[in-house]
């Protein structure tokens, strides 16, 4: 969920925009998750404190990516969300999905798939179609803008961020199979 008001980081200390700022803006400050770690095991929490430390990490992580991201995708008129949701539209043969299928998809709730193609709608880059065999079912279908939008912000991503993540080779894959694990255990997928 993305939040532009201030969000504490582990020692409860806040930073505009969700604690998006990047580690170059503080380049001489201590490890804040590492502080915490330190007070967990000394008020006898020892035992939980490298789970505190990677819960809080993972979730560190995610604010700076996102930041980066975001970033990357604003002067595209793209959020996160809506750029991934146009992206799944453009990698269908059709460019177009049952609305509940695109949620299923991206796993998010209906609600989010509905505010994500109210914007991209009014936006001239997403519309709403009737299904033509399930007057139940609308269908998202992305514009020619659509396509465009999406392939220039791929191109943004994939040169500024995905390219360099901020990890070696190793480190990567390393996590990707850590999160994959724990996505597993936790029923995200089969």
């Amino acid at each position: 969920m993305i939040s532009d008001d201030t969000t504490p980081d582990a020692t409860g200390a806040s930073a505009p925009g969700g604690g998006g700022a990047s580690p170059a803006d503080h380049p001489h400050r201590a490890d804040p998750i590492g502080e915490a770690h330190r007070q967990w095991i000394d008020h006898g929490w020892g035992d939980v404190a490298d789970g505190m430390a990677a819960v809080t990490a993972i979730m560190r992580a995610q604010q700076i990516m996102l930041s980066r991201v975001e970033h990357v995708l604003k002067p595209h008129g793209l959020t996160f969300a809506r750029y991934e949701l146009l992206r799944l539209l453009a990698f269908t043969r059709s460019g177009r999905l049952p609305m509940a299928k695109a949620g299923a998809r991206l796993q998010v709730h209906p609600t989010s798939v509905t505010n994500a193609v109210d914007r991209l709608e009014a936006a001239g880059l997403a519309r709403r179609l009737p299904h033509p065999t399930d007057r139940r079912t609308t269908l998202v279908d992305i514009t020619a803008a659509g396509r465009e939008v999406v392939a220039a912000a791929t191109e943004d991503l994939n040169a500024r961020v995905f390219a360099d993540v901020g990890l070696a080779p190793d480190s990567r894959a390393a996590l990707i199979e850590a999160l994959t694990e724990l996505r597993r255990s936790a029923g995200d997928f089969d």
